[in-house]
């Protein structure tokens, strides 16, 4: 499946700005064949944006999502995206998925909140393995922090994720994790990984790019650099079944010796 990592983060504050920005992503990447677009994660709002995160947060079901679902039906293509989620009077950094018919397949809450700024905003999830099924491959859905615990991948590895999609905001000095982290975190839990970030600087942060899609044999199949980008790559099923017969990690697990762990 042939995948699109749009490395931007669009237009900070705009709501409509970043689904302009979106649709030209989606139009460029449809045109280079893509089944799938990711874009980072809290994509549709903007990150550092203070007290704007709840202003601009909407349910799942919302505004944004319809127009999210059009853009998708028009382009042809899947979408996944991170944005603030209401539900109530609670507030979530989270990430969803549309189909290329425009239907809503699969949303996921980040799990792991990373530091004070987004623990002041933002409330936890709860479900570590959100999954859907695109284009005969096993899509699940992970947000920036979620992906360096590696208990968390590999449970999506154990409920059959084939493809992850992580959008994310990584910021200096931690590039270390895209260039490093993410090939091995596809290699010992043999899936494929499409690492998605923000780009350049945004309030206190600075968000370092080097979005990647990571095969089951930890070589990099793309990887933007530094600025805003758009990158594409082929999320094989063929190659990761000879993959997973050749690679015996998830085969020689031993789980009665982990009870220790938690």
């Amino acid at each position: 499946m042939r995948t699109a990592l749009l490395q931007s983060s669009g237009r900070p504050g705009s709501v409509a700005e970043n689904l302009k920005v979106l649709d030209a992503a989606a139009g460029r990447a449809a045109a280079a064949g893509a089944a799938l677009l990711a874009a980072p994660e809290m994509f549709l709002t903007g990150y550092a944006i203070g007290d704007g995160i709840a202003r601009l947060a909407e349910p799942a079901d919302g505004d944004s999502a319809d127009a999210i679902a059009d853009i998708a039906a028009r382009h042809g293509l899947a979408i996944a995206y991170g944005y603030p989620e209401r539900d109530g009077g609670t507030v979530f950094n989270s990430a969803q998925l549309i189909s290329a018919a425009g239907d809503r397949l699969a949303n996921y809450r980040k799990t792991h909140l990373f530091g004070c700024f987004e623990r002041d905003h933002f409330t936890p999830g709860g479900q570590p393995v959100v999954q859907a099924e695109l284009d005969g491959l096993t899509v699940g859905l992970m947000i920036c922090y979620d992906v360096e615990f590696p208990e968390n991948v590999r449970a999506h590895a154990l409920a059959g994720t084939d493809l992850l999609v992580v959008p994310t905001a990584q910021m200096h000095p931690f590039q270390f994790v895209a260039e490093s982290m993410i090939p091995v975190r596809a290699f010992e839990n043999q899936m494929y990984v499409a690492y998605v970030n923000r780009v350049g600087r945004e309030g206190e942060f600075d968000f370092v790019g080097l979005s990647t899609l990571a095969g089951p044999d930890g070589i990099a199949r793309t990887r933007a650099g530094r600025g805003e980008d758009l990158v594409v790559a082929d999320a094989d099923p063929a190659f990761l079944a000879a993959s997973r017969e050749a690679n015996p990690y998830l085969k020689d697990r031993r789980p009665a010796l982990y009870g220790p762990l938690v």
